[in-house]
């Protein structure tokens, strides 16, 4: 294989190696964050409820303040009923009665939906309560993990990036102008296999000529149509057993029989 041939194909590797691993590297910051956004939000929403809780507390109290007022008067008014004197002023007063037991139920009712509210918080507090720090272990340890994968990948970024300059300098400077130049048209991919007479990249047949140069291996060639370095790797050799040996074994193991 020409010496420029085999080194531009590793510094492709490397290259598209880099590309994945910084993208990686960007992006776990960003899981990171994401992570302890949950965690935060977690513990958010735990604190609102407990703040509701006691505001659902204090309601109550008070709900429970306004039916003993309400009460006092049902109490006074059923007093005056002995005080009045006319039909007239004691249909009004058990009218009077009759509004305010009106009015405690309604209370009853709003403070009953109250409590069904208090229950529901409770039930949840002590779940995330029991969650919590579970919680919080298990955002550290994948926070401590991403960290440290991160600084994996800069580890082994760092080193390709050393062999690319080593790679570079072992290239001619026309074949890493062509190389650059490619990888920057086609979005970081500047060569192409060439399997079955086509280039892998654009996926158009190569004259006859061309295909056979490509398989050859001994000269930088591009693309005709969209100039990707060409090269060929020769497929394995396909494995597999002589047929008539199988069909000459079966018989022995069929003659055994």
């Amino acid at each position: 294989m020409h010496p420029d041939l085999k080194a531009v194909i590793e510094l492709q590797q490397v290259d598209l190696k880099i590309t994945e691993l910084s993208a990686q590297i960007d992006d776990l910051p960003v899981q990171i964050q994401t992570l302890e956004s949950q965690l935060n939000e977690f513990i958010h929403a735990h604190e609102e409820r407990k703040q509701r809780l006691s505001q659902n507390q204090k309601e109550r109290r008070d709900l429970e303040g306004e039916i003993q007022i309400v009460q006092a008067r049902i109490a006074k008014h059923k007093d005056q009923l002995y005080q009045v004197k006319t039909n007239e002023q004691y249909r009004a007063m058990l009218k009077e009665i009759e509004g305010e037991e009106a009015n405690i139920r309604k209370i009853e009712d709003r403070l009953l939906d109250e409590m069904l509210e208090a229950e529901e918080l409770e039930k949840k507090i002590r779940e995330a309560a029991a969650r919590l720090e579970n919680e919080k272990t298990r955002v550290a340890n994948e926070v401590t993990d991403l960290r440290a994968l991160r600084q994996t990948d800069v580890d082994e970024r760092d080193r390709l990036l050393a062999r690319r300059r080593e790679l570079e300098s072992a290239v001619g400077e026309s074949v890493r102008n062509i190389y650059e130049r490619v990888r920057t048209m086609r979005r970081g991919v500047a060569l192409a296999e060439v399997r079955d007479g086509s280039c892998t990249g654009c996926h158009v047949l190569l004259r006859p000529q061309i295909y056979n140069e490509v398989r050859a291996n001994e000269s930088l060639l591009t693309c005709e149509t969209c100039s990707r370095i060409l090269y060929y790797v020769e497929p394995p050799p396909t494995a597999g057993v002589n047929s008539e040996n199988v069909s000459n074994s079966a018989s022995g193991e069929l003659g055994r029989d």
